[in-house]
C-alpha cells in the first residue's frame, strides 16, 4: 500500500504578511488551483493504487487541515496532531507508526504540504522509478535538477548508479555560498534537496532506531498514548514533549548506508520566500508578477500582491516585493526576501498580534473580521457556515449586540431560543449564557458590536462546544 504522508507543520514566516502562524502558507492559495496543501493532496491522487493520506499537522491547524481535506474530496485519511513542533524526523516517525497500523508493508511517500510542482506527470514518473528501490529497503529521496546556482537550498551529491535514473547518495551538503553553488551547477552531479522521500515505513523506523534510538522510543511512547478526538489522532502532549528534536536529514538520511536519490525536473519550488513565488509565477512582459488591484508604471521584475481591494500603484521601481493585507503592508527588495522573517521576529519581540493572526480569523464554525476597535468597544463581521454553531458560552467583561446582515440566526440567550432574520438584531447582556447557530443552507453574516471593560478573546467560558475546545 502506497500511503502519502503529508507534513503540514510549517509556519512560512518568510511569506509574511500573508502567511502567519495561525494561517500558514500551506493552507493558502498562492499559485495554481487551490491551496498548496490541497495541491499536494491532489498530486498524490494521480498515483496508481494510492491510499488515503496521513497528515501530520499542528494542533492549531487541525480544523484547517480537516476542512481542506473535505473540500478536496478526501475520505478515510488520518490527521495526526503534533502537540509540539519537533522537526521532521519525529513527525515522519508518527506517520510511519500510523501507517503500519493500516499495512505492515506500507510504503510512505513523504511530502511537505507547502511545495509547488508544475509537472505532475514528471513527479509521478519519479515516484514510479523510486518504488522498486523502496520495496528493496532503500530510503529514496527526490533530488531536483538545478536550473540555476541557488544558495537557499541544500544539495545532494549523486554517487554510483543503482539503475535507470536512480543513484546512491554520495553525500548531503548544506546550503552553499554563491561560488560553491555555481560549482555544483557546473559539476552536473548535484541536485537540490527537495525534502520529499519514499521508503517502507518499517525500514524508516529501523534506521531511526539504529541512529536515534532515544527519539524512536519516545515517539513510540507518545503514539501509544494517542487517542481519537473527533476525526483526529491526538498524540499525548507530555510524552511528545520528551521527544528529541531533529530533521530526517540529520537523524537518518546522512547516516544510513542505504540512501538513494532520484533526480527529477518537475517544476518544483518550495515557495520559501516572496522571491521564490516570483520565480514560480507567470510574469508579464515587464517581468512583474501581479495579483489583485495593481497599477504599474515603469516597474520591472517586481512582485505586487494586493489583498482586500487595496490598490497598489508603483512608479519607476525595479526588483521590489510589495504585498498588502487588511492590517499590514510589506515593501522589500526582492534580493532581501529571505530576511522577511526578521520582521516576524520583531513583531514577536514586541508582542504584536500581526505575526500570528490575520484581521480575518478562521474558526471551525466560520470566521470573524475585526473591523474596528477603540476604548471599550470592538466591531466584528461574523460569518457562520450553514449548519454550524459557536459554543455555548458567556463573557465576564463584555456585552454584545448582534445585527443580522444576511441569512438566519438561531440565538440562545440564557433560557430563550429564537430566530433572527435579515435586518433584525438582539442584545446579549454581560454574563448571559449564549450561543449563535446557523440553521439555514446559506452562510449567516452578522455584525457584532462588543462593549465592556475587557474585550480579549480569552474572556470566554465555554459550557458546550461541538469542536472539543476547552
Amino acid at each position: 500500500m502506497l500511503i502519502p504522508l503529508i507534513l503540514s507543520g510549517g509556519s512560512g514566516t518568510r511569506l509574511w504578511p500573508v502567511s502567519r502562524r495561525n494561517l500558514p502558507k500551506q493552507f493558502l492559495s498562492l499559485a495554481g488551483h487551490g491551496t498548496l496543501f490541497q495541491q499536494t493532496v491532489a498530486r498524490t491522487r494521480t498515483l496508481p493504487e494510492v491510499a488515503a493520506p496521513i497528515v501530520v499537522a499542528s494542533e492549531d491547524h487541525r480544523f484547517l487541515a480537516a476542512e481542506q481535506l473535505l473540500e478536496a474530496g478526501i475520505e478515510g485519511g488520518a490527521v495526526v496532531l503534533e502537540p509540539l513542533a519537533r522537526n521532521t524526523a519525529p513527525a515522519i516517525a508518527l506517520g510511519a507508526l500510523e501507517a503500519l497500523q493500516r499495512d505492515p508493508d506500507a510504503l510512505l511517500l513523504v511530502l511537505p504540504a507547502d511545495h509547488l510542482i508544475g509537472d505532475t506527470k514528471a513527479f509521478a514518473a519519479a515516484v514510479a522509478q523510486a518504488m522498486p528501490l523502496a520495496k528493496q529497503g532503500w530510503l529514496a529521496t527526490f533530488g531536483i535538477r538545478p536550473d540555476r546556482a541557488e544558495t537557499g537550498f541544500g544539495y545532494i551529491r549523486r554517487g554510483e548508479a543503482l539503475g535507470e535514473g536512480t543513484f546512491r547518495v554520495e553525500r548531503f551538503v548544506e546550503k552553499p555560498d554563491l561560488a560553491t553553488a555555481e560549482g555544483y551547477l557546473a559539476d552536473g552531479n548535484y541536485d537540490w534537496n527537495s525534502g520529499m522521500f519514499l521508503f517502507r515505513a518499517d525500514r524508516y523506523l529501523e534506521e531511526l532506531g539504529q541512529h536515534a534510538p532515544a527519539m524512536l522510543e519516545a515517539v513510540r511512547t507518545a503514539h501509544a498514548a494517542a487517542h481519537a478526538d473527533l476525526d483526529f489522532v491526538r498524540v499525548d502532549r507530555d510524552a511528545f514533549a520528551r521527544v528529541p528534536e531533529d530533521s530526517i536529514d540529520y537523524a537518518v538520511m546522512e547516516k544510513t548506508a542505504r540512501a538513494a536519490v532520484i533526480p527529477v525536473s518537475c517544476g518544483w519550488s518550495d515557495i520559501g520566500s516572496w522571491s521564490a513565488l516570483w520565480l514560480a509565477g507567470e510574469r508579464d512582459a515587464e517581468g512583474n508578477l501581479r495579483e489583485g488591484d495593481t497599477l504599474a508604471v515603469n516597474t520591472r521584475n517586481s512582485l505586487l500582491r494586493s489583498h482586500d481591494r487595496h490598490l497598489i500603484a508603483t512608479v519607476g521601481v525595479d526588483d521590489l516585493v510589495v504585498v498588502t493585507t487588511p492590517d499590514a503592508t510589506l515593501v522589500a527588495h526582492r534580493d532581501a526576501a529571505q530576511d522577511v522573517k526578521k520582521i516576524v521576529e520583531q513583531l514577536k519581540s514586541a508582542d504584536r498580534s500581526e505575526h500570528s493572526f490575520h484581521r480575518v480569523v478562521h474558526r471551525p464554525w466560520g470566521s470573524y473580521d475585526s473591523l474596528e476597535a477603540g476604548e471599550r468597544f470592538q466591531v466584528k463581521r461574523i460569518v457562520v457556515k450553514p449548519g454550524a454553531a459557536l459554543s455555548l458560552q458567556k463573557h465576564h467583561h463584555r456585552a454584545e449586540h448582534w445585527i443580522v446582515v444576511s441569512g438566519t440566526a438561531e440565538v440562545t440567550c440564557d433560557d430563550q431560543v429564537f430566530l433572527l432574520g435579515e435586518n433584525q438584531s438582539t442584545y446579549i447582556p454581560l454574563g448571559s449564557k449564549h450561543r449563535l447557530r446557523n440553521p439555514g443552507k446559506v452562510p449567516l453574516e452578522l455584525i457584532e458590536v462588543q462593549s465592556g471593560s475587557y474585550l480579549g478573546e480569552d474572556d470566554i467560558v465555554r459550557y458546550d462546544d461541538a469542536y472539543g475546545r476547552a
